[in-house]
C-alpha cells in the first residue's frame, strides 16, 4: 500500500428506507455519539466519525478508557497497554489566523481487538512532521478527551492529549473490516476529504473515484446535432447564460492544486481542451475533482453540458502545444462546477469518436538526448528513456517557515543516442501510483518538460530537465493506450531497446541515496544572503527540518580536520540508525599502478591529480616501505588536523557532530528481485501501516553500495573559534555509472576534487581485490587542506531529515572568501 492511495474493502449499500420512517439497523444518524456509562466512553459504530471497529477489552474498549462523555469530566486516562498507529491522515485546519499549524491530523489506533479513529492534539503535530509518530509506531495513551463539535448536532470525536512512544513492532492488530456507509472524512471541522500526508498535489483516499463509466452511444447521437464549438463560444459567450453541449478532446492536464489555506475550501485542476476550431483552458472545481480527475486523461473525449464560461485567470501557466499552428483562445475558460449549475460530464469511448467531428489528435514534442545540447533554456519538450538511476523521494519547503512542501526526486534515463543520460528533476504530478513506482530498467515517458541551463555559468555545465505544472509521467505498465505510442521517436526508442542486453544494462543501474545535484554555482555571489547562517544556528536549522526535507545552507568557517572513514560489507545498522564502522583502509600500491584513471576523471585538473597518485603508487612498487609515515604533526594514516584545531578543540563552547552516514544516504546497486523493498526504502513513509506479510525481512545494508570504500568526515571550525561542526563528504564517484555524478562540477574546488579522485583510485583497486597499505588520505588531499589552513572559507552544506532523529549533513562546496569574484574583501 502506498503513501499516496489508501485502498479499503468494498462498501455495502445502505438499506432503503421509506420517507419519514425511523432509522433502522445500519441507518443510525451519522455523528450521533453513543451513550456512555459513568466512568467510560463507548466507541461509535463502524463508519461514524471517531468510530471504532471490533470489541473486547483493551485500551480502545469501553472498559479500557476511564472517564467519558457521560461523566462529569470529558477527559479520560486510558489503560496502560500499548496500541499501534495504523494510519496517520492530514487535512486543512479551521482555526484563527494566529494558529500555530495550518493542518490537523487524525490517527487510527488499533490493538488486537479493535480500531478507533482519534484526533491528535495539534501540539503533537511536530511528532508527525518529523516521522517520529508514524504508521507502525507503538504508543501508550496517557490522556484523552471527548470533544463535541459545536457547529454540528450530536457530533464528537476522541482527542489524544497525551501519549508516549512504546517502540516500533510487528504486534498484530485488528483486521480492517468494511468502513461503513461512506468514505472516511476528517473528524474535526467540515473538510470533505484528507490530503496526502507529505504534499498537497496528490489525490488521497477513497473519495477519489478511479474511473467513471463512458456514455452510451444512443445518448451521444442525440447531442451531435446540438453541439457548439470553442470558436463560437469565444465570440458569443458574453451574450448568453446557458450554452449548448460541447465536444472536446483533452490535450494537456495539470496536477491538482490545493490552495492549502485554512480560510479557503477550493480544490482545482485545469486542462487544455480542443476541437476543430482551436484550444481553450478548462477548470475542474471542488467536488468534481475527486469525482472526475482520475477519469479525465490526456486524449479523452468529453461531452460537456451545463458548463459555465469565465474570464481566464491571468497568472496561470500554459503548456506548449504539440501543434504550433493550433489557435489558442486565451481570454476565456470553461468552468466545471458541482453546483450553480451542476455540470454534466460524459466520457466518449475512443471507438465511438467519428472523424467528421474534427477533433484534433494529441501531438507531442519528443526529443532525443543528442538533440538536448542544442535546445535553449526553458524550451519545452517530451522525452522517453530507459531509467538507469532513480533517487530517493525528497521534499522542499515552498515558503520559508511554511508547512507546504514540494515532493520531488531525481532520475537518469538513456535513449541510445548519446553516452550522456537525460537528467530529470521529477516533481509530483498528481500521479502517486506512477511516481512511487519509478525504478531502474523501466521505460519512462515525461511530457511537457522544461530545459534548465544556467546561462550565467560555464555553458559546458550539465543541462537537466524539470517538470512543469502540465507534466505527466508514465512508466512500464502505464503505456498502453497512451497517444504518444504512435510517435516516431517513441517507436525508434523501442527498436533501440530491443537491441540492448538487459543483463548488461542492469549492471549499470543505481537507486536511492544522496544526490548532490544541481551542483552549487562557481561563485558564491550567485546565492542570496539568506543562505548564509551563523555556525551556531545550524542546530536550530536542523531542528526545524521536517521529514525528508532537503535544504541547502552556507556557513563561514575554517577547515580544521579531515578523517577518512569506511564501511565494510559486514557493517549493519546499529541501534539509533548508524550504519558505519570506522576502519583504516589501505590500498595496495601495485593495484594503483593498474588503475586507468583518465576515463574516470572528466577534467584536466582531476586527470592530473589522479595521475600524480598513480605515479606515486608506481614509485611504492619500486621499494618504498609499505609503512605509512606518521611523523608529520597532525597526520595519521587516515586523518589530518591543523595546528589551530589542536589548540582550540578542547576550548569550544559547542561541538556539533553531524557526520553520520545512514542507509538512506547511500546509493546502492539496483536488485530487480527485491525491487519492491528498495522502492519502499527510498519512497516516503506510507500513511497507512503495512501488515507484516506485505513487508520483507531484508535490510538495506545488505545491498551492494554504488560508491567506493567510504567517505570523509570534515571538521569546520567557526570563524570565532568557539563552535565547530563535523560534516560528511561523500566522494562524487561511481565506477559502473561514470555519468551519475559530474566530476567536472567540482574541478575548481581543489580539496573536494582530491577527495573524490583518490576515492576513484581506491574503488578501482578494490575491484581488483588487492588491498594492502597506502594512505587513504593522500599527499594531494593533505596539501589541499594545508592550503586552506587558517583561512576563512564558505562551506555549502546539504542537510536532509531522514525521519526520527536521523539527519544527514553533507559538505557540497567550499568557497575561498578572498578569492576574486567569489566574495569581495571587507
Amino acid at each position: 500500500m502506498t503513501a499516496g492511495t489508501r485502498r479499503r474493502g468494498r462498501r455495502r449499500r445502505p438499506p432503503r428506507q421509506r420517507p419519514g420512517s425511523a432509522p433502522g439497523r445500519g441507518c443510525r444518524p451519522r455523528g450521533a455519539p453513543g451513550r456512555c456509562h459513568a466512568g467510560s466512553y463507548r466507541g461509535k459504530r463502524r463508519g461514524e466519525p471517531g468510530g471504532g471497529h471490533g470489541g473486547g477489552r483493551g485500551p480502545l474498549s469501553a472498559e479500557g478508557i476511564r472517564g467519558g462523555a457521560g461523566s462529569s469530566q470529558l477527559s479520560a486516562v486510558p489503560g496502560a497497554a500499548a496500541v499501534t498507529v495504523v494510519a496517520v491522515e492530514r487535512y486543512l485546519a479551521q482555526a484563527p489566523p494566529a494558529a500555530r499549524s495550518h493542518y490537523w491530523y487524525d490517527l487510527t489506533l488499533a490493538d488486537s481487538a479493535r480500531r478507533h479513529r482519534c484526533h491528535l492534539e495539534p501540539r503533537f503535530n511536530a511528532l508527525v512532521q518529523r516521522a517520529r509518530l508514524r504508521p507502525g509506531t507503538r504508543v501508550r495513551l496517557t490522556r484523552c478527551s471527548y470533544r463535541y463539535d459545536e457547529k454540528r448536532l450530536n457530533h464528537g470525536f476522541l482527542c489524544l492529549e497525551g501519549l508516549e512512544r512504546a517502540g516500533d513492532g510487528d504486534t498484530a492488530v485488528a483486521d480492517t473490516p468494511p468502513d461503513g456507509l461512506c468514505p472516511l472524512q476528517p473528524l474535526r471541522g467540515d473538510r470533505r476529504h484528507y490530503l496526502p500526508l507529505w504534499n498537497n498535489e496528490d489525490p488521497y483516499g477513497d473519495v477519489w473515484v478511479r474511473d467513471k463509466p463512458p456514455v452510451v452511444e444512443s445518448r451521444m447521437l442525440f447531442f451531435v446535432s446540438k453541439l457548439t464549438n470553442l470558436g463560437h463560444l469565444e465570440m458569443t459567450w458574453r451574450s448568453r447564460v446557458h450554452f449548448p453541449p460541447l465536444l472536446v478532446r483533452i490535450l494537456h492536464k495539470s496536477r491538482l492544486r490545493y490552495y492549502g489555506k485554512p480560510e479557503k475550501k477550493m480544490d482545482m485542476a485545469y486542462f487544455e481542451v480542443a476541437d476543430g476550431s482551436g484550444m481553450m483552458s478548462m477548470v475542474l472545481w471542488n467536488s468534481l475533482c475527486p469525482e472526475w480527475y482520475h477519469t479525465m486523461k490526456v486524449g479523452s473525449v468529453l461531452l460537456l453540458e451545463k458548463y459555465a464560461i469565465k474570464t481566464s485567470f491571468p497568472f496561470k501557466t500554459h503548456p506548449t502545444p504539440g501543434d504550433s499552428q493550433m489557435k489558442k483562445f486565451a481570454t476565456i475558460e470553461i468552468s466545471l462546477n458541482g453546483r450553480d449549475p451542476p455540470t454534466e460530464i460524459s466520457i466518449i469511448p475512443e471507438d465511438m469518436v467519428k472523424p467528421e467531428w474534427g477533433l484534433p489528435e494529441v501531438k507531442y514534442r519528443f526529443i532525443t538526448r543528442s538533440e538536448l545540447e542544442d535546445l535553449p533554456n526553458n524550451h519545452t519538450c517530451d522525452v522517453i528513456g530507459l531509467v538507469t538511476f532513480v533517487g530517493r523521494a525528497e521534499r522542499a519547503r515552498k515558503r520559508e517557515q511554511g508547512e507546504d512542501f514540494w515532493l520531488y526526486r531525481w532520475a537518469h534515463a538513456i535513449d541510445g543516442t548519446s553516452d550522456q543520460p537525460f537528467i530529470l528533476e521529477l516533481f509530483a504530478t498528481s500521479q502517486p501510483d506512477v511516481f512511487e513506482r519509478i525504478h531502474p530498467m523501466t521505460y519512462l515517458v515525461c511530457t511537457q518538460m522544461r530545459v534548465i541551463r544556467n546561462l550565467t555559468e560555464n555553458p559546458s555545465r550539465t543541462i537537466y530537465l524539470t517538470t512543469s505544472n502540465e507534466s505527466q509521467i508514465f512508466i512500464t505498465g502505464w503505456h498502453k493506450g497512451q497517444p504518444y505510442a504512435k510517435d516516431d521517436k517513441v517507436k525508434n526508442f523501442i527498436q533501440w531497446t530491443k537491441s540492448q542486453s538487459e543483463s548488461d544494462q542492469i549492471k549499470k543501474t543505481i537507486i536511492g541515496g544522496y544526490y548532490p545535484f544541481p551542483r552549487p554555482p562557481e561563485s558564491f555571489l550567485k546565492y542570496s544572503e539568506s543562505v548564509l547562517k551563523p555556525i551556531g544556528e545550524i542546530g536550530k536549522e536542523i531542528e526545524d527540518l521536517h521529514y525528508r526535507e532537503h535544504k541547502q545552507i552556507a556557513v563561514q568557517g575554517i577547515i580544521s580536520a579531515i578523517r577518512y572513514k569506511s564501511w565494510s560489507n559486514a557493517a549493519e545498522e546499529a541501534p539509533g540508525g548508524e550504519l558505519l564502522q570506522v576502519q583504516c583502509v589501505r590500498v595496495n600500491a601495485i593495484a594503483l599502478k593498474q588503475v586507468s584513471v583518465y576515463h574516470q576523471c572528466q577534467s584536466a585538473q582531476l586527470s592530473l591529480l589522479c595521475s600524480k597518485q598513480w605515479l606515486r603508487g608506481q614509485h611504492y612498487q619500486e621499494g618504498v616501505s609499505d609503512t605509512p609515515e606518521t611523523e608529520e604533526t597532525g597526520r595519521t594514516c587516515d586523518s589530518w588536523q591543523s595546528d589551530l584545531w589542536a589548540q582550540v578543540k578542547d576550548k569550544l563552547i559547542n561541538y556539533l557532530h553531524h557526520s553520520k552516514i545512514f542507509p538512506e544516504s547511500i546509493p546502492c546497486k539496483f536488485d530487480y528481485v527485491h525491487k519492491d523493498f528498495l522502492l519502499q526504502q527510498y519512497n516516503l513513509l506510507a500513511a497507512v501501516h503495512q501488515p507484516i506479510e506485505a513487508r520483507t525481512a531484508k535490510n538495506i545494508s545488505e545491498f551492494k553500495r554504488a560508491h567506493g570504500l567510504g567517505y570523509y568526515e570534515v571538521t569546520v571550525l567557526g570563524v570565532n573559534h568557539d563552535i565547530a561542526i563535523d560534516v560528511a563528504f561523500l566522494p562524487l564517484f561511481c565506477p559502473d555509472n561514470p555519468h551519475l555524478f559530474q566530476l567536472e562540477d567540482i574541478q575548481n574546488d581543489t580539496l573536494l576534487s582530491c577527495m573524490s579522485c583518490i576515492s576513484a583510485c581506491q574503488q578501482k583497486a578494490t575491484s581488483s581485490e588487492k588491498l594492502h597499505d597506502t594512505f587513504p588520505l593522500s599527499d594531494e588531499i593533505v596539501k589541499a587542506a594545508k592550503d586552506l589552513d587558517g583561512k576563512h572559507v564558505v562551506c555549502i552544506l546539504d542537510i536532509c531529515h531522514l525521519g526520527d532523529d536521523k539527519v544527514e549533513v553533507f559538505l557540497s562546496k567550499i568557497y575561498k572568501t578572498m578569492e576574486p569574484g567569489v566574495l569581495d574583501p571587507v
